[in-house]
């Protein structure tokens, strides 16, 4: 939300009560509390009247230090963000002044508290991260009329201003609370969940808001309160609700963050690397789930608005076979379903007259696995709709009828999933599909929920219930894929998310949506996209936004969603697609099977298939790595390169895990590409024999049939065998060793695992050694063949 005219001035109407002077401090273990007037204090009566912010500063765990601002007591709010709720916190938090300065301390992270005038400032052991100064913090009161906000819902803070309450019309006002945070020259910021433009988030401004917008507006599907800076921080906002941020947008040198409600906290997370300060924030917020080694094969869709039956499907599964695509996860898009009856759960009879036989048939003889798209939305021509009216499971208006529109589907309406009775009735529905076959899902929509003039059955804020929406209906699908095919048997393809959406499951849902939001059900995906390189590039943002917000994986629709990609541009995209953690051909209203693209595109399909299936042993190992710590699969660049100030502002190429360097191609042919190698020697992945000294930026014409991979020195890459044709094999057997610029790293020795391929076990350990020394020393591990380069 912006407030100001300008930099001195205010706008029209807004009135401003600024945290000017702490008044009161007192301390307890973990931190301080402070009682900061909005007013200058300069005796007693000036204390009478006048709203006064309760300020609490403390450390919850090391290196993170909270700050929460409250106006009017916030009791039980919900529903809100669950902290902690795969690790335990590590408390480490030492209290003192210094001078008239009050300090408190968490590892290497310190901030020190002025009285007169109020003000924190926040200090690593070599130098200030970022401050709140005078008057960064506040209160704002604004008309209605200029929010989303409605007056009439109760869940809104309007109110009058008026120091004698009447009872006739008076204007109303919402009151915000505010906080900014310095920025210092040079300092750039990123994250906040999948973001589509920029990837420097500087100077834009960004709705922690969830829509259905597509990937080429300012809206987003996954928004995440978070975000992570170049000078060692990041900032986690602790509000499930709508948070309106300016990055630099309103204030040049500040972010912004500003939301509707009695309190607003935040928490400042610092790290030597970005890597560490994603570990101590999915700490915080939880991790990645591990997921099923299957999960990382090449899933084919039916697309959304193409004409398919059994015959259909089963022409397409042959196809890919017979072209050495073999595909490991077959979607079945809406039309599953009859028209107007989404969501109604059951097959279209008149396409699939018996389909648990059908889906029996087609994993037996292709080795797939089977995902239906499903969505939270009821329509009301479903022959199910009446069955949720009659039972309550809808989301209600205030006068108790459903909420209703027609967007979607006739008199569409969504699922209450506050409700315990509702999602034991949704997940009845979808436990019948799993007993035809089904063996995951696709989680569509949940973006816009309704939150003016709505009651939920839990009592929740509609407004904090719109975000967090999202996390307790993918929950609720997730948790029960768990319990019938067992850990690490469960995904979802979930499109909706916020903060919490990444982690793994510890228990199920309670009956209050606010009780527990533990839902961590990856893997997500990038939403509707146009069939250009454009939108390929907008693609590329919101996966590398996203996985800087704490999410460990991936995905987009290859090909674009709407309109017919030319050959070129499906190419371009399906060897991006697959060098990303998860790889999913779809579209809406053209197939995306190669052949439709020409056979070229067929065969170099094939390759980059097979490499991927290739380095599963690697790409496993990364997600043991995202479990454990937080660290994505696909990072951005300044995320592996911190020091690097090119690295900085590259939003076209990135890595997957430490050592390998993905540059897919954005240009037509005939056009040179171009990306950076940072410092140091890379290695052609596909061309060992090419090896190119960092840093430098490249330019090349890349064929059709090749795609950018460079791999770092210092690096070993464990590959399974060459044609195995699926992601889920054996890894420790017939290994190959890769080891690229050992020599030239300076190092001694390096030990890489060898992952089991389920769960976090690790069956075996190889150690590399100078002189091209490679050897088991743990675990029965076959290696066929070991080779050094660079």
């Amino acid at each position: 939300m912006r407030f100001n005219d300008g930099f001195w001035l205010l706008k029209n109407g807004v009135k401003p009560f600024y945290g000017l002077q702490a008044v009161q401090v007192t301390q307890d273990d973990s931190g301080y509390d402070l009682q900061v007037s909005t007013k200058p204090i300069r005796h007693r009566g000036d204390t009478l009247g006048g709203p006064v912010l309760s300020i609490r500063i403390h450390s919850p765990t090391k290196d993170v230090i909270g700050v929460n601002i409250e106006h009017f007591a916030a009791l039980d709010p919900h529903p809100s963000i669950k902290l902690f709720p795969d690790d335990p916190p590590i408390p480490d938090v030492q209290l003192s002044k210094d001078g008239t300065n009050y300090v408190i301390s968490s590892g290497d992270l310190t901030a020190e508290i002025t009285e007169n005038p109020y003000s924190i400032t926040f200090k690593s052991p070599d130098r200030v991260l970022t401050f709140a100064g005078p008057r960064h913090q506040a209160l704002f009161d604004v008309p209605s009329h200029w929010t989303n906000l409605s007056a009439s819902n109760s869940s809104c803070l309007t109110h009058d201003t008026s120091s004698n309450p009447r009872p006739e019309p008076l204007p109303t006002f919402v009151r915000y609370i505010n906080s900014e945070l310095n920025i210092s020259p040079g300092e750039l910021i990123y994250g906040l969940g999948e973001q589509f433009g920029a990837f420097v988030k500087n100077g834009q401004s960004v709705k922690v808001w969830n829509q259905d917008g597509g990937t080429s507006s300012e809206q987003a599907y996954k928004c995440v309160p978070f975000y992570i800076t170049n000078r060692n921080y990041g900032v986690f906002i602790n509000h499930p609700g709508e948070v309106e941020v300016e990055v630099g947008a309103e204030k040049v040198s500040r972010v912004g963050v500003s939301v509707a409600d009695k309190s607003l906290e935040y928490f400042i997370i610092y790290g030597k690397t970005p890597l560490e300060i994603l570990d101590k924030y999915t700490r915080m917020t939880g991790r990645p789930a591990i997921l099923p080694s299957w999960s990382y094969g090449l899933w084919l869709s039916t697309s959304f608005l193409t004409s398919y039956s059994s015959e259909t499907v089963s022409g397409f599964l042959e196809g890919m076979q017979q072209r050495e695509c073999p595909v490991r996860v077959f979607h079945l898009d809406c039309f599953w379903m009859k028209q107007y009856e989404w969501c109604s759960f059951t097959f279209d009879p008149d396409n699939f007259p018996d389909p648990k036989a059908y889906l029996s048939e087609i994993k037996r003889k292709y080795n797939v696995k089977i995902c239906v798209w499903i969505n939270p939305y009821i329509s009301q021509l479903s022959p199910i709709f009446k069955e949720a009216v009659k039972g309550g499971y809808l989301i209600k208006r205030k006068d108790g009828s459903p909420w209703q529109w027609d967007l979607w589907q006739p008199g569409l309406a969504v699922v209450d999933m506050t409700n315990p009775e509702a999602r034991k009735w949704y997940a009845d529905k979808l436990s019948a599909l799993i007993d035809l076959g089904v063996d995951a899902f696709k989680t569509d929509f949940a973006e816009r929920i309704p939150h003016a003039n709505v009651v939920f059955h839990d009592g929740s804020d509609p407004y904090r219930v719109h975000n967090t929406y999202s996390v307790i209906y993918n929950d609720l699908v997730f948790n029960l894929i768990r319990e019938r095919f067992g850990e690490g048997e469960a995904i979802v393809f979930a499109r909706s998310s916020t903060v919490g959406g990444q982690r793994r499951v510890l228990r199920e849902c309670r009956p209050r949506a606010s009780d527990k939001l533990l839902a961590r059900f990856p893997v997500h995906w990038g939403g509707d996209c146009e069939s250009t390189y454009e939108a390929m590039a907008e693609a590329m943002r919101g996966l590398l936004s996203l996985t800087a917000s704490g999410f460990g994986y991936a995905s987009h629709d290859i090909g674009g969603f709407e309109g017919h990609p030319p050959p070129e541009i499906y190419q371009r995209w399906v060897a991006f697609g697959i060098f990303s953690s998860h790889s999913r051909l779809h579209g809406s209203s053209s197939y995306r099977v190669p052949w439709n693209y020409g056979e070229e595109a067929a065969k170099n399909m094939s390759v980059w298939l097979d490499a991927k299936h290739r380095l599963m042993p690697y790409i496993y190992n990364l997600s043991i790595q995202a479990r454990s710590k937080g660290h994505p699969i696909q990072r951005a660049m300044f995320i592996e390169f911190p020091e690097d100030r090119t690295a900085q502002y590259l939003d076209r190429q990135y890595m997957i895990g430490p050592s390998l360097l993905v540059a897919p191609v954005f240009v037509p042919l005939g056009e040179e590409h171009e990306y950076y190698l940072p410092s140091g020697k890379w290695t052609n992945f596909w061309n060992p024999s090419r090896v190119i000294e960092g840093p430098t930026w490249v330019k090349e014409h890349v064929p059709i049939n090749e795609i950018p991979v460079w791999v770092r020195e210092g690096s070993v890459l464990l590959l399974g065998p060459g044609g195995v044709g699926k992601p889920d094999y054996d890894y420790s057997k017939d290994l190959e060793v890769r080891v690229y610029g050992f020599d030239a790293a300076g190092k001694e020795s390096v030990e890489v695992d060898v992952p089991a391929g389920k769960g976090v076990e690790v069956v075996g350990r190889i150690r590399v050694g100078k002189g091209e020394k490679v050897e088991v020393v743990s675990g029965s591990v076959g290696i066929a063949g070991q080779a050094f380069f660079g």
